[in-house]
């Protein structure tokens, strides 16, 4: 039986509703604006599409774009939506698996690099990015910066939402850089409990994973509209480039 991890028919039932606020055009327009331009007229490959927030938007507008991920509950969901038919979608690890052809552009969003739990994975995953770039090909990451800043001294626990109904609180160990997010759902009586584990990440250690794949930072901003990048930036947007030989 094939192993969704973390990603099953549980998670996935729920993944684009949980998310809903980030499916809306003013979260989604500026992101297909950013990747459409970066693609020019090459191929698209999306490490972890998931349930297809990004790759069908990007597609009506002239993209092909192939997908890689380990969830075939979440590829699922993803088959559904209309647009899905012109997508191929390879399952398996995108920190290894390798697809025909070569692309323009590749591209993680929303933290998805944090999936891959070791700092070997994370630059084995830029290896297979580099192999399947074109020269001059970019590959981008949206990742939020770790939030270590905000965690008084001796302390490990940071809620990042709590509501009525939702608890959300993320579990640093600062000697591994492990991070697991713990979501709790309230709801007729009872308590819906997910955890998942990540590896954070800093901007730079992702600079020098580039670098031993053979590419480099082109450019870096606190959001999809191209905001700066600064000390306050809570994630960040970069974009690297393969070296042409």
């Amino acid at each position: 039986m094939h192993d969704d991890g973390y990603f099953d028919e549980r998670v996935a039932a729920r993944y684009d509703d949980d998310a809903a606020a980030l499916f809306g055009p003013d979260a989604l327009d500026p992101i297909i604006d950013f990747l459409t331009d970066l693609a020019g007229n090459g191929r698209a490959l999306e490490l972890g599409i998931g349930t297809g927030r990004i790759a069908p938007p990007l597609g009506q507008r002239g993209v092909q774009v192939h997908g890689i991920d380990v969830s075939e509950a979440m590829v699922a969901k993803l088959r559904a939506k209309p647009g899905a038919e012109d997508i191929d979608v390879t399952i398996g690890d995108f920190a290894t698996t390798t697809v025909d052809g070569s692309f323009s552009l590749a591209y993680l969003v929303f933290n998805t690099i944090m999936n891959l739990t070791t700092q070997e994975a994370q630059v084995a995953c830029f290896r297979n990015v580099a192999r399947h770039l074109q020269p001059g090909g970019c590959f981008v990451i949206e990742v939020g910066v770790p939030q270590l800043q905000r965690l008084p001294p001796g302390e490990t626990i940071r809620a990042f939402q709590v509501s009525d109904t939702y608890w959300g609180f993320d579990e640093y160990d600062v000697a591994t850089q492990g991070q697991i997010s713990h979501h709790l759902w309230l709801g007729d009586g009872t308590v819906d409990r997910l955890s998942f584990p990540f590896r954070y990440v800093w901007p730079s250690e992702l600079d020098l994973m580039a670098q031993l794949a053979g590419m480099r930072l082109r450019e870096r901003w606190g959001g999809w509209k191209r905001e700066p990048f600064t000390s306050e930036s809570d994630k960040h947007v970069s974009v690297w480039e393969k070296v042409p030989l």
